[in-house]
């Protein structure tokens, strides 16, 4: 298996340099203009990712989340939800790798095989990253108008976080 997985790529590559040789195409110069593209893509990009990534550190280093949890914490308390949960569980919509680094951290104090190990890896599962999605993939095509698509994935999110503590809580 793992000569198979060295081989793929260049097998993959050699595929189609000459497919296009046999297509008559400048393989070279389709190469040149998919990498100037690429270029152009991350150039149009770049603003919106500095952006969040500044907008998402502002947002942690506020220790806003701990405040709002704080708030409710005689209520998830009341439900059965762990505190150490939430604030992956609110940080999902806006960034991957700030929940992987909690999620980490869960695995680390409780353990894998915990009760919150596996509703953090549930929750990983059940949602995405919409604010990321809709601010990077958006932007890089163009699209401005975002209302209708921030909601419903928005929503989308928050069932995907309701179903991940209903499943979790019923299975385990």
């Amino acid at each position: 298996m793992n000569t198979l997985s060295k081989i793929v790529i260049p097998l993959f590559v050699i595929i189609i340099v000459f497919y296009g040789f046999k297509k008559k195409i400048n393989v070279y110069d389709s190469f040149l203009e998919g990498a100037k593209e690429g270029l152009i893509i991350t150039f149009n990009i770049f603003p919106s990712i500095i952006a969040m990534v500044f907008a998402i550190n502002i947002f942690l280093d506020s220790h806003f989340v701990t405040f709002f949890l704080g708030i409710f914490k005689d209520f998830f308390t009341f439900i059965h939800i762990p505190l150490d949960i939430m604030p992956m569980a609110m940080l999902r919509p806006i960034s991957g790798t700030a929940t992987l680094a909690i999620m980490n951290d869960i695995f680390i104090t409780h353990g894998p095989d915990s009760y919150i190990g596996r509703l953090a890896s549930v929750l990983q599962g059940c949602t995405d990253t919409t604010i990321y999605v809709l601010a990077l993939y958006f932007s890089s095509i163009g699209i401005k108008k975002i209302r209708y698509s921030l909601g419903v994935g928005l929503f989308a999110d928050l069932v995907g976080i309701t179903v991940a503590f209903l499943i979790t809580g019923l299975m385990f």
